[in-house]
C-alpha cells in the first residue's frame, strides 16, 4: 500500500497514482487540467467548523486530530476512506492539497488513516 502526500502546486509525477483532492475547495491558481484530480470527495474533509477552529490557532495539532479522527468515523466520511483505502489497496493513491505545510494538516491525518 503505497500512500503519499504532495502539494497540489507541484506537477504531477508519472507514480502519482490515483490523485484525490483532500481539500473541501478548490485551490486558487489551478487549473483542472494541470492539477490531473481524479477524484475530490469532499466529504473526507475536516468540517468548516473544525477547520476554522484550527486555522484560528485555538487548539493544537494533537486535538485537531483527535477531532479529525472522529469526525472520519461517521457515516458518510467513513464509506469514503473505505473506498480511498481500495484504491491504495490496487496502487499508489497521492493525497494533494493547497496546505503549505501537508505535514501538519489533515492530509497527514488522512494518510495515516488509510495506512491502518
Amino acid at each position: 500500500m503505497s500512500v503519499r502526500v504532495r502539494r497540489i502546486y507541484e506537477p504531477p509525477e508519472p507514480d502519482d497514482g490515483v490523485r484525490v483532492l483532500v481539500d473541501r475547495l478548490w485551490p486558487r491558481g489551478v487549473s483542472k487540467e494541470d492539477a490531473h484530480v481524479d477524484e475530490w470527495p469532499k466529504g473526507l474533509t475536516p468540517s468548516t467548523e473544525l477547520r476554522r477552529w484550527y486555522h484560528a490557532g485555538e487548539g493544537s495539532y494533537e486535538e485537531f486530530r483527535h477531532r479529525y479522527e472522529q469526525e472520519l468515523s461517521e457515516p458518510e466520511p467513513a464509506e469514503l476512506l473505505d473506498h480511498l483505502k481500495e484504491l491504495a489497496r490496487k496502487g499508489t493513491v497521492t493525497l494533494v492539497t493547497a496546505s503549505k505545510a501537508p505535514e501538519g494538516g489533515h492530509a497527514a491525518v488522512l494518510a495515516d488513516a488509510l495506512q491502518e
